[in-house]
Order: C-alpha cells, then structure tokens, then sequence
C-alpha cells in the first residue's frame, strides 16, 4: 500500500509525521512523494493562526481530488486543526475518509486496517522514524509535547495537551538513531524547550539533556528552538557556552515590548526583565544569535505601544525577528477581547515593523563579513551553481543560506570565511579547508551504543 503524506505547519508536524511513517511502514506501508500514486493520502494539519487553517483545509481538500484524478482510496486527516475542528471538518469535507485529532491518533492503524488498507499485523517493530525529505543531514527531535502556559492569544495547550516531557533515555536512543540515518545538525524542539523534564520531577532538565546528548552521540551540531526566556537558567547557559557543538543560538520568543500588551497577553515578563535577562545571555555565551517572534494588531495595541514595541527592537537588536498580525483563536482568552485594531492598520505597522528589523538584521550581519567559521554543506555545489550552506547563526528554512564555491558533499562541514552579505539575509563566503565529511562509520559500531529503548517508552506513543 502506497501512502502519500502533507505535512503542515511547524517542525514538531515534521517529527510526527516521520513517526507515522515508521508505524505505517511496520504495516505493510509504503511511502510516496508522488500523491498521483499515493493509495492513502495523510494530510498532518496546523491549526496555529487562520493562514494555516486555510492551507490546511486547501491540502485537505487537493488530496481528496486524488480520490477521483489519482490512485487514492483514502484520505485521512490528522494533526492539530482536526483536534480543535473536527466535527465541523467532517460535515464540510465529508470526501475525507477518516479524521483524527491529536488525542486519538492512535487509532490511524486500527482504522486504515478495518478497511483493509494496511496489513492486519506488523512485519516490522513500529515506533522509529522514516525521513521523507531529501536532506537527511538536518533533523529535529521532539522532547516534549503540549504546553502549561497561558498566552491568551495561543490556542496551542487546547490543541497539544497540557506539557509532557518524554523520558531522556527515548530522547537519547532516538536522537542515536536520527546519527544513524545520516544526521548532523540536530535542532530540539518543543512548545517551550525550557520547561524540559519539570513534569517527570527526576531531576533531568535541558542542561543534562543536552550533557546526556553530546555524551551519548557525535552529532556535531545540536540547536535550540523555541523556549521561553524566563526558562533560560545559568546553568543551560554555562552548558551551552562549554559546548562548542551546542550552537550559540537562541530562538525565544518575546511577542512585544510594550508592558500594558505583555499584560493583556498574559506573558510571564516584562520589558525590563526582558532587557536585563538578554544581556545577561550575552555576557554568558559567546557570540549569542537571538531570533524571536512578535504579535503586532493585538487588542488594544495603541499608537504608543506599538512606537514601544519599536523602541525595544531598537534597543535589543535581535539577529532575526518573526513577525505576525494578530487572528483571533477560537477558545483563547484573546478572542473574548475586542480586536479593535483594523486589518489595515495591522498590515502597516507589520511593515514598519519589518522594516526596522531588516535594517538592524542588516547592521547585526555585517560583523560576519571577514570570520572564519564552520558551515554545514545542505546543498552541494555543481559546475553551474555554488554549493549552498549554513553559518551556525543560521537556523534551517528560517534564517537565510551561504553561498560558496566548494566540491564538499552534503552534510559535510567546512571551515570558511565570510565575505559579504547579499539579499538581505544571506552570505557569501570563501571556502578553506574541510573539517568532517558525512559519517563513513561502520553502522553496526554506532549501532552498539545505542541505549536501549524504556520500557515505558514515550516516543512511539507521541508522549501520551
């Protein structure tokens, strides 16, 4: 059985997704890129902000015309939209076979065996990871699941479930595993980062997870997304500053500067506390690149707040910023406010906003130009085209590419200097000399390191 997937929304959809491969592929199913051949069709929704329930929903609805233009049987949903949306899904869209919201998606092989679809029992040991793109050297790993704060704009704990931190022996044996399948830069990702191993009481947290990781694998490259600064404690600071393959990088979202919004948004911080922490990661780790996001349009967001929210981008000079209007989110304290801020006025300070930030990404880019650095190779080079590649300050997808002239494979790393900046936020450089290929090991000697999965492991179960 061929099994066409679409994934959407953030890299933790991705995670998912290559665990699903894995269960389906110990059923008899076969992954395809091509939907045209695709038998089952899996669309793993995003439900974040309306932009992405219209893709959603658009990707729902292009697999379900497989069914009368391809080799399609099925269709399925799945994923964060179909948890908050499912019975209104079902009578719009009732082409799609099989809806499963995050609570019960471990009904997918039940439901596609009651039809016949897969086979009736496992071939294969389910619960590793299928990669189904084409660059297996940048993965990410899922520590955690679900969320505890409260942001009244964010209607992800509804979505994800209350915070459940998979245990560090599956988050190592899977991270192992990732190695084994070609991986070397290795990004960590969860609804906050930070909040890593407070639920199990143990006393494992980020800081000895990471340890754990450089200790148990020889990925050379591990980052950090997403995790709230009031989390960021001395101690992951010192682990990451004595690591050099823990990248210096930070993505940590702040949403304003404007303490009266930072209220209404029920962030845990304010403005001042944001200052002084900021300063304080500088100081303790070495060429620190922070990226973060913001909301501009919230309710209630004034002139002045929004001139504040300037004033504080002003004064921090973040490396990269993330910026979106604020949509309301069914279910979310926010969307009992009145959004009081017009769709055109949002639009506007989204582009002033943007523009500000270019300039000061621009200024915060030039100090690159004449460093000598690593970069990891995502795109070999060709008699036509230069080799495409990564500075540790560049995060995959989100953070602009280097451009350069060399005959490294991918996923090898490079020692280079920089020598300009072109388009805003990429980077040419000069490449020097090589520092590690891709990984020529012996499977089976990094095979015998791997830990044991737990018994009780939570990584297969997606952390329920």
């Amino acid at each position: 059985m061929k099994i066409g997937f679409i994934t959407l929304g953030c890299d933790k959809n991705t995670v998912d997704t290559e665990r699903y491969l894995a269960q389906l592929a110990a059923y008899g199913g076969e992954h395809t890129d091509d939907l045209a051949l695709a038998e089952v069709i899996v669309v793993n929704t995003c439900g974040f902000i309306d932009a992405a329930k219209k893709e959603s929903i658009d990707a729902i609805l292009e697999a379900s015309r497989q069914k009368i233009d391809g080799a399609c049987q099925a269709v399925v949903a799945l994923g964060c939209m179909v948890q908050r949306h499912k019975d209104e899904l079902a009578e719009a869209i009732p082409e799609v076979d099989l809806f499963l919201g995050t609570t019960d998606v471990d009904q997918l092989i039940p439901q596609l065996q009651q039809r016949g679809l897969i086979d009736a029992a496992p071939m294969l040991h389910p619960g590793e990871r299928i990669f189904s793109g084409d660059a297996p050297h940048v993965r990410y790993l899922k520590v955690s699941e679900g969320c505890d704060h409260g942001c009244a704009f964010c209607a992800i704990p509804l979505m994800r479930g209350r915070h459940r931190s998979f245990a560090l022996a599956d988050v190592i044996r899977e991270a192992q595993l990732l190695e084994l399948q070609g991986a070397r830069e290795v990004s960590l990702v969860a609804q906050d980062l930070a909040h890593y191993g407070r639920d199990r009481r143990d006393g494992t947290g980020l800081p000895e997870l990471l340890e754990a990781l450089i200790r148990e694998t020889d990925i050379p490259w591990f980052r950090n997304l997403y995790l709230y600064n009031a989390g960021i404690t001395p101690r992951f600071l010192e682990v990451v500053a004595a690591n050099p393959r823990i990248l210096p990088y930070l993505d940590m979202p702040v949403q304003h500067g404007s303490d009266s919004v930072l209220t209404r948004m029920r962030r845990p911080e304010r403005r001042k506390t944001i200052v002084e922490k900021v300063a304080r990661f500088r100081d303790a780790v070495p060429d620190l690149t922070i990226r973060t996001t913001c909301i501009v349009g919230f309710p209630g967001e004034t002139d002045d707040d929004f001139a504040i929210l300037l004033d504080f981008l002003e004064e921090m000079q973040f490396d990269r910023v993330g910026a979106f209007t604020y949509s309301a989110q069914d279910g979310t304290a926010a969307a009992e406010m009145v959004d009081d801020v017009p769709d055109e006025v949002k639009h506007e300070r989204l582009d002033a906003l943007q523009r500000l930030q270019t300039s000061i990404t621009a200024e915060r880019y030039e100090r690159h130009i004449g460093r000598t650095v690593q970069l990891l190779i995502d795109r070999a080079g060709s008699d036509d085209e230069l080799a495409v590649a990564r500075a540790p300050w560049q995060a995959d997808d989100i953070d602009g590419v280097t451009h350069l002239d060399t005959d490294a494979p991918m996923g090898a790393l490079v020692e280079a200097t920089i020598t300009d900046v072109v388009d805003d936020y990429d980077f040419e450089a000069t490449a020097g000399g090589l520092v590690l290929l891709p990984p020529a090991f012996a499977v089976r000697d990094r095979a015998a390191r791997i830990l044991p999965l737990a018994a009780s492991s939570s990584i297969g179960s997606f952390g329920r």
